[in-house]
């Protein structure tokens, strides 16, 4: 069976709820709390990144996110509410959807980085 980018996006929309740039600012105010920066290095390194975000690109999340992986990022963890962002929404999703299917339970999509900004997130360089 064939899917669709349609079909992947729809269904990690259904499991990771969106929320609001300012819902992200508050949240990231709580302790326990991760951004992830889905963007690719040379995306982030021209805007920034919201404050205390991680980065990285959504093709590494996998290696980053999996405590077998020799390349996991101990700032990951399952007991976490990790927020994800990119620059347009979809990544950010689909990201979502891997890091529950991962066994992260609290996952949610900010959607776009601008979103971040439009709000009154601080930023920081790379």
């Amino acid at each position: 069976m064939t899917v669709t980018l349609k079909a992947l996006l729809d269904a990690a929309n259904a499991e990771v709820p969106r929320i609001s740039g300012a819902e992200a600012i508050a949240l990231s105010k709580q302790p326990n709390v991760m951004i992830v920066d889905v963007r690719d290095a040379a995306e982030v390194k021209a805007s920034g990144k919201a404050k205390g975000a991680t980065a990285v690109a959504r093709g590494f999340i996998e290696f980053k996110a999996d405590p077998e992986a020799p390349s996991f990022d101990p700032a990951f963890a399952r007991d976490k509410t990790i927020i994800v962002h990119c620059a347009a929404g979809a990544r950010a999703a689909l990201a979502g959807k891997t890091l529950r299917d991962m066994g992260y339970k609290d996952v949610r999509n900010l959607g776009r980085f601008q979103d971040w900004l439009d709000a009154g997130g601080e930023i920081e360089p790379v």
